[in-house]
Formats: C-alpha cells, sequence, structure tokens
C-alpha cells in the first residue's frame, strides 16, 4: 500500500479518493518544515499547498519518495532541480484557480476605479461622503495584459464584456487567439505599460520574469495608471512600486501575492497599509468551488500515476 502525507489543508475529496483507490492516507495539516525533514522518508507520495516548502533538504530526507503534488499552480515552493535528480516526479494542478483568480482580479479593477473599500470604510465611521468619491469607468479604458495564458485569457474574457479595450504584451500568443478576444498585440512591454489605463500580470515566476515590473518599468506607465498584481510576488519589485504610488506616477496598485508571504519587512507593510492600495492575503484561488476541483485533480493525477497499484 503506498503512502500519502498531506502536508496542507485541501479538501476532503481529495483524501477520500485517495483512500477509496487504496492509498494510506496521512492528513498532518500544520507539520513543521522540521518534523516533515523527520518523517517525509516515510512515505511515497508528498501532497502540498503553498505553505509547505519542499526544499532539496525534504527530498532529500524523503528516501521512498516517488511523487510530489502541488495542489495549486506555481511550484516556485518546490526544489523541482532536486526531485528531478531524484527521479521524483512533480506534478501541480494549473486549471483548478483560473476563473477563480480571473474573478479577484475584476474584483480588484473594479474596486481600484471606484474605491469601494474606501467608501465602505468611511460608512462604517458612520460617514456619509458621497461627494468624496468620483470614480471611473472601466468602459473604454486600455487594459494592459501581461501574460495571455489560461488565466490572462480569462480576465480579457471578462474585461471585454465590460467593454475595454485589450492590449496583449505575450511573446507566444498566436493572432487567432487575439482576434477571439478583439485584442490588439503589443510589440513591446514598454508600449503596453504607456498606452494602458490599467495593467494586470499573469506570468511565471522564471529568471527574465523576477522583477520585471521594477523603477525602470514603472516609469513608463502611463501617469495616474493602476498596476494589478495576482501572479507571483517577486515579478513586482515592490519597493519601487512603493516609490511609484508615493510619487503619484500610479494611481493605485491591487495585490494578491507577495515578495514574503505574510508581509514583514517595514516597506511591506507601509505598502499594503496605503488607501490607494488593495490588499489580500494570496486569496486568488480561495473559493470552495477551486479547492475542490484542486483537490479532485490531485487525487485522480496520484491515482493515474501509479495504476496499476
Amino acid at each position: 500500500m503506498l503512502r500519502v502525507l498531506i502536508a496542507d489543508e485541501v479538501d476532503k475529496e481529495c483524501p477520500t479518493r485517495l483512500r477509496a483507490a487504496g492509498f494510506d492516507v496521512s492528513e498532518r495539516f500544520e507539520i513543521s518544515a522540521e518534523e516533515l525533514i523527520k518523517v517525509v522518508g516515510d512515505y511515497e507520495i508528498l501532497v502540498v499547498r503553498s505553505r509547505t516548502k519542499v526544499t532539496r533538504e525534504v527530498i532529500a530526507s524523503g528516501k521512498n519518495l516517488r511523487l510530489i503534488g502541488r495542489v495549486g499552480v506555481g511550484l516556485d515552493t518546490i526544489d523541482t532541480k532536486a526531485a528531478e535528480q531524484k527521479g521524483i516526479k512533480v506534478i501541480n494542478t494549473p486549471q483548478m484557480s483560473t476563473i477563480a483568480v480571473a474573478e479577484l482580479v475584476m474584483t480588484m479593477m473594479l474596486d481600484l476605479v471606484r474605491g469601494v473599500h474606501l467608501a465602505n470604510e468611511s460608512m462604517k465611521k458612520g460617514l456619509w461622503e458621497k461627494k468624496r468619491f468620483h470614480g471611473t469607468e472601466l468602459n473604454g479604458k486600455t487594459l494592459g495584459v501581461v501574460g495571455l495564458g489560461r488565466i490572462g485569457k480569462a480576465v480579457a474574457e471578462r474585461a471585454k464584456s465590460f467593454g475595454m479595450k485589450l492590449l496583449v504584451y505575450d511573446v507566444i500568443v498566436d493572432e487567432e487567439t487575439l482576434k477571439r478576444f478583439g485584442a490588439e498585440r503589443s510589440a513591446t512591454m514598454e508600449n503596453l505599460l504607456k498606452r494602458s489605463d490599467i495593467v494586470t500580470i499573469h506570468v511565471p515566476l522564471l529568471p527574465e520574469t523576477r522583477k520585471m515590473i521594477n523603477a525602470k518599468t514603472l516609469a513608463q506607465f502611463k501617469t495616474g495608471a493602476y498596476l494589478i498584481n495576482a501572479s507571483r510576488g517577486e515579478v513586482v519589485d515592490c519597493k519601487d512600486l512603493l516609490d511609484a504610488l508615493k510619487s503619484k506616477k500610479l494611481a493605485g496598485a491591487a495585490l494578491d501575492v507577495y515578495e514574503n508571504e505574510p508581509p514583514k519587512e517595514p516597506w511591506e507593510k507601509e505598502l499594503v497599509a496605503m488607501p490607494n492600495v488593495i490588499a489580500t492575503p494570496h486569496i486568488g484561488a480561495q473559493t470552495v468551488e477551486a479547492q475542490i476541483a484542486g483537490a479532485v485533480m490531485i487525487a485522480e493525477n496520484i491515482i493515474n500515476a501509479f495504476k496499476p497499484l
């Protein structure tokens, strides 16, 4: 019987399906990094979300590990090179959160241009500041989409229904896809940044995307534009973003991901506390539907990987 350690909280569909398929499943949702290193050698399969960091040390201790399953999209919390060197398969569930993240981005976009969070805060203080909250409409505005993958496409589809103009920067997107969304291709990132009223980032964390939004690229933004990042925290140099917001180069920003999660540096705390910054604690995939989908996907992928048991 193959043994599975689920180190982060996942929907019950995952352990239920694995047990029904004959796996021996242990659920230790709050296991510490130190304890994981001690016990991981007892398991053939390790299931994690973003909380658990599967380091080279963890992998070296996993003498029986054959598969690591990540319920989610990014693999930056797993040392994939170390896993590959040991012949350990790494799988994830990239499709689970597409709609959830796209809907969060649209929520952030609407909030940024209307100041809903500020109006709500004002009302809860017993104030009636109707004249204070003059927003703008999404209709007719240009949305710059950096990365037209699964989530980028889902955002573009929804933004189009709001009457937005779509400008896309993606090195591999095809003309048929652009035509389907009624989008225009931007030949350069600089062109997109200069023309967009709102920029939303949807790229993986790679050497070439790390801190791609920095002082230089922020200077290229249209003055008064907004930035949304629900991809990976280190895609944006948030120290530079803080400066751009303080100087009023940008009108606001919305962040669901951060370099440190949770933010711990004084400048990070200053950034998320700004009234024109919408900050959420990496909740892009935190919907009931997405969590069930991720649990089912990872369980089925594990079952299929070991057929016949």
